[in-house]
């Protein structure tokens, strides 16, 4: 699939519905189109993010909450106001110790988050 259509240019958090991603996490999509995609990502207490890699560039900011990300074989505790990146092809995950949310920013855009 090749994305063709773009988001609309305003985003309203009550007016998009949270997609199921895995146990304990559900997404939103704020803003995409072809070379970049923003989801917002809701994690509850002890939801793991199984470690995964992708061929995105990620840049990842915590909103709110406790996590503990590990990139490349290396964690760390992040929280409120911290933030991460994950280089293309990088095996990378997350524990949330904290119920809270992340924003990712991925290039180019998921397209398997569009299915």
């Amino acid at each position: 699939m090749s994305i063709t259509k773009e988001s609309d240019v305003f985003f309203k958090t009550n007016k998009t519905e949270w997609d199921q991603a895995d146990a304990g996490i559900t997404r939103q999509i704020v803003a995409h189109n072809k070379d970049l995609m923003i989801v917002s990502v809701k994690f509850e207490k002890g939801a793991i993010g199984t470690v995964h890699d992708h061929i995105h560039t990620q840049g990842s900011y915590v909103v709110s909450g406790k996590f503990e990300i590990t990139i490349n074989g290396n964690s760390e505790i992040l929280e409120a106001g911290d933030g991460f990146y994950v280089p293309p092809n990088a095996p990378h995950g997350a524990k949330c110790l904290e119920p809270g949310i992340l924003i990712d920013a991925f290039n180019p855009a998921r397209e398997d988050f569009l299915n």
